[in-house]
């Protein structure tokens, strides 16, 4: 992967991982109600669903690519066009609600842990959206490391923007700014991703 390409993936993972959605909202929801170590712990379980979902999605397409080269042309394009129709949705979402935290009962930390962990395991959106985005950069001539920086990215974007959200971003007037520029969010996020479809395209 040459360094291009791998700042183009980074761009997208953190574009995807500020997108204002659940995982964000059960995030903040246990660091307002429950305190900074809860949403540290949310942050990084949610982080290690997101490590399973891209290393199941990198080694899945790299068996494709290796037994069944068609079959990964026509992935790389539907995923293409899954990433087309992400991004028109984000360009057309209207202001988020996902930042408004109600208040919640006490909970454990290791409870904050599964929260953050069950938003990312159990979300079949998230694999989809990891299949559709990896097959946009896994090639031919990608190697483990490749596989390795792909996953490593993804996780640790993740786990420190949300580790951001749980120490500075969640109290104060931060709060309300970043709800007030969600929709800008997800405006860059929907043109990323209507660029890198159109990628597939122009090849």
């Amino acid at each position: 992967m040459t360094l291009a390409t791998w700042f183009s993936f980074l761009a997208i993972c953190c574009l995807g991982a500020m997108s204002p959605g659940p995982s964000l909202a059960v995030v903040l929801r246990h660091t307002v109600n429950n305190g900074r170590g809860h949403g540290l712990a949310a942050s990084w379980f949610h982080a290690a669903g997101v490590g399973v979902w891209a290393m199941a999605t990198v080694s899945g397409l790299a068996v494709v690519i290796a037994q069944s080269p068609n079959v990964y042309i026509a992935i790389t394009w539907a995923g293409a066009a899954y990433l087309a129709w992400l991004g028109i949705k984000s360009l057309h979402a209207g202001p988020a609600s996902a930042l408004d935290v109600a208040k919640a009962e006490p909970a454990s930390v290791w409870r904050a842990g599964l929260d953050g962990a069950a938003i990312s395991f159990l979300n079949p959106k998230l694999a989809i959206f990891f299949i559709a985005l990896f097959s946009q950069f896994v090639s031919r001539d990608a190697d483990v490391s490749d596989h390795a920086l792909m996953v490593a990215t993804a996780t640790l974007v993740d786990g420190l923007w949300y580790t951001l959200v749980a120490v500075v971003l969640s109290h104060g007037p931060i709060l309300g700014r970043l709800q007030r520029h969600s929709q800008l969010i997800n405006r860059l996020t929907g043109g990323v991703l209507i660029l890198l479809a159109l990628r597939v395209v122009t090849l």
